[in-house]
């Protein structure tokens, strides 16, 4: 299976890079071909510009998200792999969604009705974030966060959103609470092998 991971996180000692780590080797080891899009080593440009727009109406994107385009081709299954900040998406992150998963390539509308044109690929999300469940829970944060990204984003592209995983209070885990989470992702991982 061809496996993406598109990951942002610019720390490469931070829980996010770990959690990176142990995808990749769980599933090379399961036989996948892995490969990883860090947006923060690519120094990827998360702003989307008039030019960007007026290059996807002509059908003309620029070279360097035809070759983000490309990588999300080949794939059959897609791991997002980034932190919650602000309740959100880092913004290179959703500068990536704005400006590769663009209309034509990953939705259309044919008659008014929209369709998601990445149907048949799988997608996980893993996501650290610095507030408990039961807090986003009280305010029903945790509806929406899985509703703007695995609805709004990744279902509405057409992927199946097989797993997408919330690991609670990341800037003060201890080992053995980061040890569970890897091996969470490891299990996750290695039920689809």
């Amino acid at each position: 299976m061809n496996h993406l991971i598109i990951y942002a996180h610019p720390n490469t000692a931070s829980i996010n890079y770990q959690l990176k780590e142990t995808v990749i080797s769980v599933t090379e080891n399961a036989g996948h071909i892995v490969r990883v899009r860090d947006l923060y080593a690519l120094d990827f440009n998360p702003v989307l510009s008039l030019k960007d727009l007026q290059d996807q109406r002509a059908g003309q994107p620029d070279a360097m998200i035809t070759e983000e385009q490309r990588h999300i081709q080949w794939a059959d299954m897609i791991t997002f792999i980034y932190p919650v900040w602000w309740t959100g998406m880092p913004a290179i992150m959703k500068g990536y969604i704005d400006r590769v998963m663009t209309y034509g390539f990953a939705y259309r509308y044919t008659n008014g009705i929209q369709q998601g044109l990445l149907k048949g690929k799988t997608a996980f999300v893993i996501n650290t974030q610095g507030k408990s469940h039961r807090e986003y829970q009280a305010i029903g944060m945790d509806r929406a966060l899985k509703l703007t990204s695995d609805t709004g984003v990744y279902t509405y592209c057409g992927f199946e959103v097989k797993q997408h995983l919330f690991l609670e209070q990341a800037d003060r885990a201890t080992g053995d609470v980061i040890s569970n989470w890897l091996q969470q992702v490891t299990s996750a991982y290695e039920a689809i092998a």
